[in-house]
């Protein structure tokens, strides 16, 4: 992204330039301003830090894949998101309607690539650091949806192995129901965009995830991510009170923690 602009009070922008557009909805309006606003401060989307090293989730998952899955893949997201926001705060000042509309696909694919592959290296950790917990919020919303742990695997990874071509299997909170749901997404479309649901654990099903690993078997892969998943980090997002629910507050609370503000609005605004 360039120098000179840093998307500065891009929000406002939108609304002087599109509102005043002819064309444009009100709907085209709010979503490029949410767009624009994700940016945070300096104006550009970064990479995030792992808080591993790369060979830290071996032999799941190899030092090889995760180098490449991490700063060649996902960076790629986040430039091409970083270069689409550049285009829509051009196309934003000039009432561009056209290039508005022919970025929301662009927006939509590395927005959310940026926001499942966040989530995605949180959700693991070094085998053996992090045990299913014994009790708790967690093990009770499991058992109460799933029947147990391994009902859950089972469920979960038979629809995560199913996803035709590329896409995400996901374990997400149901704020209509207080439980907790499978659900499966294609491509890199955001779980709360797609399906209202609230990411809690994502497994990442494109092949770059693990080829080199396990080239076409991605049942392979998939029955052996469960043993580098970080049961602590799901536990805190699903509460700590005596109830067989999780707690919404707290989930919304501790999930916007997880992320930082700016991918939130990311999350909220690629749909």
């Amino acid at each position: 992204m360039s120098t000179t602009s840093k998307l500065i009070n891009p929000a406002l922008r939108s609304a002087l330039h599109l509102n005043s557009s002819k064309g444009v909805t009100p709907a085209m309006a709010k979503s490029a301003a949410a767009y624009l606003s994700s940016a945070p401060s300096g104006g550009v989307h970064a990479l995030p830090d792992l808080p591993y090293d790369y060979a830290a989730l071996e032999p799941a998952i190899s030092a090889e894949t995760m180098e490449l899955h991490h700063s060649k893949h996902h960076n790629t997201y986040v430039t091409n998101l970083n270069a689409s926001l550049e285009k829509l705060d051009a196309a934003v000042s000039s009432g561009d309607v056209s290039g508005i509309i022919g970025l929301q696909g662009a927006l939509k694919f590395n927005g959310g690539g940026h926001v499942n592959h966040t989530l995605f290296w949180e959700n693991l950790c070094p085998k053996g650091s992090s045990e299913f917990p014994t009790s708790g919020v967690l093990k009770d919303a499991i058992d109460a949806r799933f029947g147990g742990l391994e009902e859950m695997k089972a469920e979960l990874g038979a629809m995560t192995v199913g996803v035709q071509g590329s896409g995400w299997g996901w374990l997400g909170y149901d704020a209509k129901t207080g439980r907790i749901e499978p659900a499966t997404c294609a491509n890199q479309d955001p779980l709360a965009a797609t399906t209202g649901l609230v990411p809690l654990l994502g497994i990442d099903v494109w092949e770059h995830a693990y080829y080199v690993d396990y080239r076409n078997l991605r049942p392979k892969y998939v029955s052996a991510i469960w043993d580098i998943i970080n049961w602590v980090l799901l536990s805190s997002l699903s509460g700590h009170s005596d109830n067989s629910v999780v707690d919404k507050d707290n989930l919304e609370m501790l999930t916007k923690e997880r992320l930082s503000k700016n991918m939130n609005r990311v999350m909220a605004c690629v749909s």
